[in-house]
């Protein structure tokens, strides 16, 4: 077996639609064609591509048929998953769309990696991170407020210096 690419996400939520307008309203998915599994559910699309699936999770009965159970009660944030990433580019107009929307989000970046990284949660609790070269940060003249080397081990993360 010889593993390509992950090819999709599925995100349970107790509203569909709210879940599907933030992620095409503020992160530019397209809803697209999905079967038709007797429960609501969006398939949104990257271009051609549908990446996240969404599901109503009130389904047990669903859940249980067809994908053998769930093995988490949550029904809110990350659970046992930390985050969904998506590589972007036009990081200005990106910064630009979160702030119009009023999204809050994190700067980070991992100069080892040649990332920069915003993080913001979804409408669910769900953590996203999305991707960028550290070119185009550079050359839209971003700089990020926590970098990959400034982690202590005082267990401190992105929250300022553990000398604090």
């Amino acid at each position: 077996m010889t593993l390509k690419h992950v090819e999709h996400v599925l995100l349970w939520t107790r509203d569909v639609e709210k879940t599907a307008d933030w992620y095409c309203d503020v992160l530019g998915f397209e809803r697209g064609p999905h079967p038709d599994f007797k429960i609501p559910v969006e398939w949104l699309y990257i271009g051609d591509q549908d990446v996240l699936h969404i599901g109503q999770i009130d389904d047990e009965a669903f859940q249980k048929e067809y994908l053998g159970g769930r093995t988490s009660s949550a029904s809110a944030g990350t659970g046992v998953i930390d985050h969904v990433c998506f590589r972007c580019t036009d990081i200005a107009d990106v910064i630009a769309r979160l702030e119009e929307k009023g999204v809050d989000f994190l700067r980070r970046q991992v100069d080892d990696q040649g990332l920069y990284q915003l993080f913001m949660e979804g409408p669910d609790g769900v953590k996203v991170e999305l991707n960028f070269t550290n070119e185009e940060a550079r050359a839209a003249g971003l700089t990020a407020e926590f970098t990959a080397g400034d982690v202590s081990t005082a267990g401190n993360w992105g929250h300022g210096d553990a000398a604090d």
